[in-house]
């Protein structure tokens, strides 16, 4: 669950939503930087449905007492979320080898490989375990260079689909959550750099440079939940009968309009 709290109310992203947002993003990557093209149809799998493994999750969320709102998906207990990530990844093997060698790449990178935690060191060993296996059954099918660039365009994509459901709409730059102030981490040929968002207004978000074929929109599901009803009847009931709205955001590039 993604959740921003304003004073009297809730906000609540699924994270299956922002998941297929995700995999829109990448279906609008421009064709000619897109590396091994023949596994273009997995990729976008594996983007779209990175984080399938929250569904259960999501639709009870977990409360956060000491903060008086759901866990968000940055702060939810551990070991569970790595339960669900595990088995998330197991669903996506079901449908593709190569989406799931994605999908487990981008959840062992949430660990540091040298921590001691005993939780996540079990859990490295059996993504590694996954990851080995896969790319035997994968062959001469997936170069590491391919692999390198389709886990960063998944790691981009979730970055900008987290960008446009974190942020309230029409943040300035000093408004932003902190992760995406100085723009996304992942760089690309074409963005060697990096690539900086902004909001343009409150439906509009600007990229600089632009990686996609052309401007396109997104519609993201959410719920608003008023505080007065999670205590009325709880949050799972709250959050079920409250009506689903969408988050509407345009993606273009950038336009200096200073020079």
């Amino acid at each position: 669950m993604i959740v921003l709290k304003h004073r009297n109310e809730l906000v609540l992203f699924e994270q299956h939503y922002h998941g297929l947002a995700s995999g829109v993003m990448a279906h609008k990557w421009k064709d000619k930087n897109f590396l091994a093209p023949h596994l273009r149809e997995e990729v976008e799998y594996a983007v779209s449905f990175h984080d399938r493994g929250w569904m259960p999750l999501d639709q009870k969320p977990l409360w956060d007492q000491a903060n008086h709102q759901p866990y968000s998906f940055y702060n939810y207990p551990m070991r569970e979320k790595m339960e669900r990530y595990h088995e998330g990844v197991d669903e996506v093997e079901k449908k593709s080898f190569y989406g799931a060698l994605l999908c487990s790449m981008h959840y062992c990178s949430f660990f540091d490989e040298k921590s001691d935690d005993e939780d996540s060191e079990v859990f490295l060993t059996k993504e590694h375990t996954r990851q080995e296996k896969l790319k035997k059954i994968l062959g001469g099918k997936v170069t590491e260079n391919s692999i390198g660039f389709h886990f960063t365009l998944l790691q981009f994509c979730d970055d900008l689909s987290l960008y446009c459901c974190m942020n309230e709409p029409g943040s300035s730059k000093e408004e932003e959550v902190s992760w995406f102030k100085n723009g996304f981490r992942q760089q690309f040929p074409e963005a060697p750099n990096g690539i900086m968002p902004r909001f343009e207004n409150k439906e509009c978000v600007s990229l600089d440079p632009f990686p996609f074929t052309e401007p396109f929109e997104l519609m993201i599901p959410y719920k608003t939940v008023r505080m007065e009803k999670v205590e009325a009847i709880g949050l799972e009931d709250a959050r079920r009968e409250a009506p689903l709205q969408q988050r509407k955001v345009k993606i273009v590039p950038f336009r200096n309009t200073e020079s």
